[in-house]
């Protein structure tokens, strides 16, 4: 669209940045406000006043200082992790009664006929702004750029019809985006519900099975699983590998196991005891509120996993392991281990207490009915090769092409 390259200007020539917001501690001689905070900015592009909703108080002095407008650019200036700097969203309308926090930076233009705020939004995502911020960014602990610094980046000013054209394509790029993301929280509370409804006997969604309710027993889960196997280390070669399942490997999103380590008698942690098979489930019991469980799947067979982990091995003659793994999704097993957890700083729950809980348990062919139905829904929800998380990736990667594209611009020569 540019050819013959363009003009870069200084952000500090276009708008003014500044950095003096509101705390949020509470004096009673203040006003209450709402708070624009950080994670505001981190969230949106865009914000409206549906947006900000935390409630602080502030002196007269910083309500009108720390005003928020249509057009301003709010952008995260510093944070613990190097890529959250530089976070921006524009306000979508005059905010009255909403100030911003001090963690977070206000750019309001000077010249709206040079350039648009959505225009420069969409530059801090791109390489052009990005590099000039991994590349002044300091800190030890925490990274950031100063307002001086912010002001010295350099951005690219094509016409501004060009600058409206691409912000209408990254618009629709991203409305894209939101409508997979809606679709997904749909899909998501719909398979909860029929998870719930399928794993629960009496239940409409079991109704093609009513005359065999009376087959759903109440089992223990000690009562339908096989005991696990301790390795032996001192009987191991010492240069047989294996890959450790530590409680840090296992993805709370998705419950893949990722990230393990290899291990062999010399390097093993102590914690590296249990034999796993395919098919175990695994579930944390350490922290056992976060929910850190998954099925084994073949190509960790015969590996091991932490003692941080109770390992739930099926009965296959009365029980299917997935049957299992989708009975510890439900919330009733989380309000049983919020009760059974103990400690405070370092909540934990025994193996005995896991294998304690009680799940019903429908004759085999109705398992593999349920399972059947469930592992749809899940691959649909969660699956990273399938379903929605799957356009929605492969979303990303064309947005971030297509963005990437259409905001690099050579230099115009002078």
């Amino acid at each position: 669209m540019c050819p013959n390259g363009v003009e870069f200007k200084k952000l500090g020539d276009l708008g003014v940045f500044e950095n003096t917001g509101v705390d949020k501690k509470s004096h009673d001689d203040e006003q209450e406000v709402t708070l624009l905070n950080f994670m505001d900015v981190c969230r949106h592009k865009y914000i409206d006043a549906s947006i900000p909703s935390m409630v602080v108080t502030a002196p007269d002095r910083k309500i009108e200082q720390c005003n928020v407008l249509k057009d301003d650019i709010f952008i995260t200036p510093s944070s613990e992790t190097i890529d959250e700097i530089g976070f921006a969203a524009v306000i979508m309308e005059d905010l009255p009664n909403v100030v911003y926090s001090y963690h977070i930076m206000r750019y309001r233009l000077k010249q709206p006929n040079t350039t648009t705020a959505k225009f420069i939004r969409y530059l801090f995502e791109a390489p052009v702004i990005r590099k000039q911020i991994l590349k002044g960014a300091k800190g030890l602990t925490r990274f950031g750029l100063s307002k001086y610094q912010f002001a010295d980046i350099e951005i690219p000013l094509p016409p501004l019809e060009i600058q409206k054209k691409i912000v209408e394509c990254l618009d629709k790029f991203s409305a894209l985006a939101a409508e997979l993301q809606a679709e997904l929280q749909m899909r998501r509370k719909q398979y909860e519900y029929y998870r719930t409804q399928l794993l629960t006997p009496h239940s409409d969604c079991n109704s093609a099975t009513k005359s065999d309710d009376a087959q759903w027993e109440w089992k223990t889960l000690g009562e339908i699983t096989l005991p696990a196997v301790n390795i032996k280390w001192k009987h191991v070669d010492a240069t047989t590998e294996y890959q450790y399942v530590d409680l840090t490997s296992v993805n709370r999103e998705n419950r893949n196991i990722e990230g393990t380590n290899i291990i062999n008698k010399e390097t093993a942690p102590s914690r590296a005891q249990q034999i796993i098979e395919t098919g175990d489930i695994l579930f944390g019991t350490t922290r056992p509120t976060l929910q850190r469980y998954c099925y084994v799947p073949k190509e960790y067979n015969g590996q091991i996993c932490s003692t941080g982990y109770c390992v739930l091995r099926a009965n296959k003659n009365v029980v299917l392991p997935k049957w299992i793994y989708y009975q510890l999704s439900l919330n009733s097993f989380i309000d049983y281990v919020t009760a059974n957890q103990s400690g405070a700083a370092y909540p934990s729950i025994s193996d005995s207490q896991v294998k304690a809980y009680k799940i019903p348990l429908p004759p085999l062919a109705e398992q593999e009915r349920i399972v059947s139905i469930l592992d749809k829904f899940e691959a649909l929800t969660t699956s990273l090769s399938d379903g929605i998380p799957a356009e929605q990736a492969a979303q990303q990667k064309r947005y971030e092409y297509y963005r990437d594209l259409l905001l690099t611009f050579d230099r115009k020569a002078v």
